[in-house]
């Protein structure tokens, strides 16, 4: 991941990197210093650009050689003053310099050290712009600096340039340096050249010159350690990983100028490094990173630390100049100091992470409790299961699978995490024993299995590429010794995985136990549910389930349409039971439950409403006629004799019909219709009872 915006607010315009923001902010620091913040704002609004004026302080923000001369041209105008460009040069020291290249530049021992190594260190200000020595000695220099060819040439920046070289002598308590500059590109020259010359002792002693306070070194060294005691707070008030990773590249400018940076640490949960990077084409990024955790050379212009503290080497960070362009002394001291602050606000974010991971485990584990103790049914147990995995294991994504021991196979109940494609890519697998390794393995001996997309079986490799999975964790789901199924934590390519974590495995174990809890439940549950609702004999509903969903098409149907109702009583049972005995009858009673649910339509219901009695549920009839298709098929059922004890036994049935049509019908008057019809039909053939004889 790359990263060269601001730590807060939008990121800036993407402008060619071509001048540093330690010159954008020597700018506005000195239009402030003289004019205030308002003139400062305002040299930005004529300047046009595109930039606050707190991020062109920063000297990780750089801006394109067009911005820096409009900036330029806009502080001339609003402080009134054509040489204004000379004197922010010439007085930088004062208003702004960057701390780090004052140490640095003092230790260097004199002007003629820093002007003879000034050239290579001139692309952490501007690429734009090449110097060179012409000559020197310990008084005198002769610089020629020239603007590359694409660009035009502005006086004002030459005028930045020679105030900037005439205060090097400062640094050491000299007087400023005289800058003769007699040929200009402005004027049509090759180059700028300046001639300068210098004093080689100051006119007064250190000891009359007030006080230590007033000497550039010691006020430089102040200043740095109060930005790298800022730069510790900044660091630890980014407060997620991420910004603070990418305040650290932004905050090396400070120690080290330089055109590109870039970050490596590794991740705290394991996984590829986390990276920050400014200056850097993305597809530079990679073969860089690779080079700096192997602790390469990254070439003669790279200045590379470790960001370790006490605790923990997080990784390492570089300042990166072009080949042939370097620092100005020894920047490796500067950025290992900041590297240190930085390494000491990791481990205090780390830490802080590390605690809110936590905090969010355990919200995730109460709300695992909460949710399957309200959880009534197994495919809620596996839902409420399948989404709490993620924030309590940490995986990418998460699934319950349910064992069907009749097939002998696995299948997906539930599942957190996935893509829709990678979800119906569960859905639709069926993991058998006989086929999948990994199943046979876990259903034998009970073990949770690490499965990672080398090392698997062929099926599963299969099915892990087809979910582009790269780690799976299966933990078992147990029931005393009765296996139920398993939880999976999965991780893709490139996402964190802690798969071999004995902590996460624990975790998942924890779920695992607590799932199986919830699904023992959740079954006892059904079953008592069946139970209540369900004939023990024949499992068809019994009346109170049959009467709930008669009630329930009823509310349904359509306005044209109907729903219809059978009331089948059996004949000749009672001969059965006396003749065969109750065994013969209870069997009797299963036979008939399996032909008429045999006879009915899909979608119809076969109930056993009491004894002999059975109805027949007909939710959706196009007309009322359309029961009689229904009825004549429940009677072919019964034109076989039923094998009872190998003994057959010709049994009837006699059925009533009633049909409502419309909604709005009432669930019990039409049951108690169709018992009548029932009663009409099973007595159709006897005679009717004389007439009562009137009284003489």
């Amino acid at each position: 991941m790359s990263a060269a915006g601001p730590a807060d607010g939008p990121v800036p315009p993407v402008e060619a990197r071509e001048t540093s923001g330690a010159t954008t902010g020597l700018v506005l620091a000195f239009v402030r210093q003289h004019a205030g913040d308002d003139a400062a704002e305002e040299v930005l609004r004529r300047a046009g650009v595109p930039f606050t004026a707190d991020e062109l302080s920063r000297p990780s923000t750089w801006t394109s050689y067009d911005t820096r001369i409009r900036l330029f041209t806009a502080a001339t105008e609003v402080l009134g003053d054509p040489g204004v460009m000379f004197r922010i040069g010439a007085e930088s020291l004062r208003t702004g310099m960057n701390p780090s290249v004052v140490v640095l530049v003092r230790a260097m021992g004199s002007p003629r050290q820093v002007f003879a190594r000034l050239p290579r260190a001139v692309a952490n200000f501007t690429t734009t712009s090449t110097m060179e020595v012409v000559r020197s000695d310990a008084t005198s220099a002769t610089l020629r600096y020239r603007l590359h060819e694409g660009y035009a040439h502005s006086r004002l920046d030459c005028d930045y340039a020679r105030g900037l070289i005439s205060m090097v002598p400062t640094i050491f308590g000299l007087a400023p340096a005289a800058v003769v500059h007699e040929e200009c590109e402005s004027s049509g020259g090759e180059a700028c050249v300046y001639h300068l010359t210098w004093e080689r002792r100051g006119r007064w002693p250190r000891r009359r010159r007030g006080a230590d306070a007033a000497d550039p070194e010691l006020v430089a060294l102040r200043q740095q350690v109060r930005s790298l005691q800022s730069a510790a707070t900044d660091l630890v008030e980014g407060g997620d990983l991420e910004t603070v990773l990418r305040r650290i590249v932004e905050r090396a400018a400070a120690a080290v100028l330089a055109p590109a940076y870039l970050l490596a640490v590794s991740s705290p949960r394991g996984g590829a490094p986390l990276v920050h990077s400014s200056g850097l084409a993305p597809a530079e990024v990679p073969p860089l990173v690779a080079r700096l955790l192997a602790g390469a050379d990254l070439g003669p212009g790279a200045v590379t630390v470790d960001v370790a503290s006490a605790r923990r080497t997080h990784g390492r960070l570089a300042a990166l100049h072009r080949p042939g362009d370097g620092g100005l002394g020894d920047e490796r001291a500067m950025l290992a100091a900041y590297a240190g602050h930085a390494a000491a606000a990791l481990d205090l974010v780390l830490a802080l992470e590390d605690s809110r991971l936590e905090a969010r485990r355990a919200g995730a584990l109460l709300e695992l409790a909460h949710g399957l103790a309200q959880a009534g049914e197994a495919p809620e147990v596996c839902a409420v299961v399948a989404g709490a995995l993620p924030g309590i294991v940490g995986c990418g994504s998460s699934g319950v699978l349910l064992w069907d021991p009749a097939g002998g196979v696995l299948r997906a109940e539930s599942c957190a995490g996935l893509s829709p494609e990678q979800e119906e890519v569960l859905r639709s697998a069926a993991l058998r024993a006989g086929d999948v390794p990994e199943v046979f393995g876990i259903l034998t001996d009970r073990e949770p299995r690490v499965i990672g997309a080398t090392g698997a079986s062929a099926p599963m490799r299969d099915l892990l590429a087809a979910m582009h999975l790269t780690d799976v964790v299966a933990v078992p789901l147990l029931a005393g010794t009765t296996f139920l199924g398993v939880v999976t934590a999965s991780w893709a390519d490139g996402e964190v995985s802690q798969a071999l974590d004995a902590d996460v495995l624990a975790r998942l174990r924890g779920v695992g136990d607590q799932a199986s809890t919830a699904l023992q439940k959740a079954r006892l549950l059904e079953t008592v549910r069946h139970q209540a609702t369900h004939d023990a004999l024949t499992g068809l509903p019994n009346r109170v389930l049959f009467r709930d969903r008669l009630a329930a098409a009823l509310a349904a149907v359509a306005p044209t349409g109907s729903v219809g109702v059978l009331f089948c009583d059996l004949d000749r049972f009672k001969a059965v039971n006396d003749t065969l005995g109750h065994a013969a009858g209870d069997e009797l009673l299963r036979q008939v439950s399996a032909r008429l649910r045999a006879a009915v339509r899909p979608g119809d219901t076969v109930g056993r409403l009491s004894g002999d009695e059975f109805a027949v549920l007909l939710p959706r009839l196009a007309a009322p006629a359309d029961a009689d298709a229904v009825v004549r098929r429940v009677a072919a059922a019964f034109t076989e004799p039923f094998r009872l004890d190998g003994v057959p036994a010709a049994v009837g049935t006699s059925t009533g019909v009633a049909v409502h049509t419309g909604p709005g019908g009432d669930a019990e008057r039409l049951l108690q219709e169709a018992d009548a019809a029932m009663y009409r039909h099973k007595h159709r053939d006897r005679p009717a009872a004389p007439a009562p004889r009137s009284a003489d």
